[in-house]
């Protein structure tokens, strides 16, 4: 790690845990959002400040070897100019508040996806704020009068389990770029990664031999012809429901059952892979199967060594089973 490095690390060290200290003050250190105070705002003059300071110097050295008024002038107002920036720069951080948002799932090698919450209760316009993680590209956004804005960051997403959000860096050089204005915000939010689908996976199993006869078929929820209908549950698929008959009279909704088509029924077992695969290629092996059980409109079950998901379908169940593979071995 170079010097320059390990000054960041330390001062990021320094600046957490000096809002950690002022936050639990305040009584706002289990708040997940942040508002960005004058203790959490920095600012220095970028490379454009420092070269408009030296001409400024350069031209007061002008002015008095010639004794200009004019040049005084010039420099005055332009030194006014540069110290009116400082304030203008500063004030389109201060007070701004920022807050986690969603995040859905995704797969290993995917890209994950945090939606960050900007609000602004001033009423002028915050332009140019830029988002940016370490080691990614910043993003820039102008965040509306007295209202708010939603930006994306992204993340690659390369392991299974649980992927935090680190640390966000807030940062504007709005109006001239002659300083930069900085603040730091460490979010509660993570992403669930979901273990990555086998490209080549063995055929789904069917249900254990002791069950074939019971098991791999259930009649009465087919998709072929009509056969009755029933009250409607909440696991029902909506493109079942009898609309027409619930428009034509006043009662519980009901649902139309259909004979003709079989449902399979499947058993997702983690003993039933090869003992010579390793343990994330038999998570991948389990998402590709779930993900074609799903896609089939099977019933399945997953078994686990540390964990059980008991026979279902649906797209809750669906999530279930690849949540449970993404945190197997590790802490729900």
């Amino acid at each position: 790690m170079s010097l320059a490095e390990a000054l960041r690390q330390r001062f990021f060290r320094w600046d957490l845990q000096r809002q950690t200290t002022a936050g639990s003050l305040t009584g706002s250190a289990t708040d997940s959002s942040v508002v960005l105070t004058q203790r959490r705002v920095y600012i220095l003059p970028t490379g454009a400040g420092i070269a408009y300071a030296v001409v400024l110097g350069v031209m007061l050295l002008g002015a008095i070897n010639y004794n200009l008024s004019l040049a005084y002038a010039l420099v005055f107002l332009l030194a006014g100019l540069g110290n009116a920036t400082i304030l203008h720069t500063f004030r389109n951080l201060f007070q701004l508040r920022v807050s986690p948002g969603r995040c859905e799932p995704v797969f290993a090698g995917d890209t994950a996806r945090f939606s960050v919450m900007i609000e602004n209760s001033r009423k002028d316009t915050r332009c140019a704020i830029r988002l940016h993680l370490p080691d990614q590209a910043p993003l820039e956004v102008d965040v509306p009068a007295e209202g708010s804005s939603a930006p994306i960051l992204t993340l690659p997403a390369r392991r299974r389990g649980w992927l935090a959000l680190p640390r966000v860096t807030i940062a504007t050089t709005y109006p001239l770029t002659l300083v930069r204005a900085w603040s730091y915000a460490t979010l509660t939010q993570r992403c669930l990664v979901y273990p990555a689908p086998a490209q080549d996976a063995p055929p789904l199993p069917l249900a254990p031999e002791s069950r074939q006869g019971e098991a791999r078929v259930a009649s009465g929820s087919g998709g072929e012809d009509f056969a009755a209908l029933r009250r409607h549950q909440p696991a029902d698929p909506p493109r079942h429901v009898a609309w027409k008959a619930a428009a034509r009279q006043d009662g519980p909704l009901l649902t139309k059952q259909f004979d003709g088509t079989a449902t399979l029924r499947l058993v997702l077992d983690w003993q039933c892979l090869p003992a010579s695969l390793t343990v994330e290629q038999r998570l991948s092996i389990l998402v590709r199967w779930v993900q074609q059980a799903h896609r089939a409109g099977a019933c399945w079950s997953l078994h686990l060594p540390d964990w059980e998901v008991c026979e279902a379908s649906g797209e809750a169940h669906y999530h279930a089973c690849l949540k449970a593979l993404a945190l197997h071995g590790e802490a729900r």
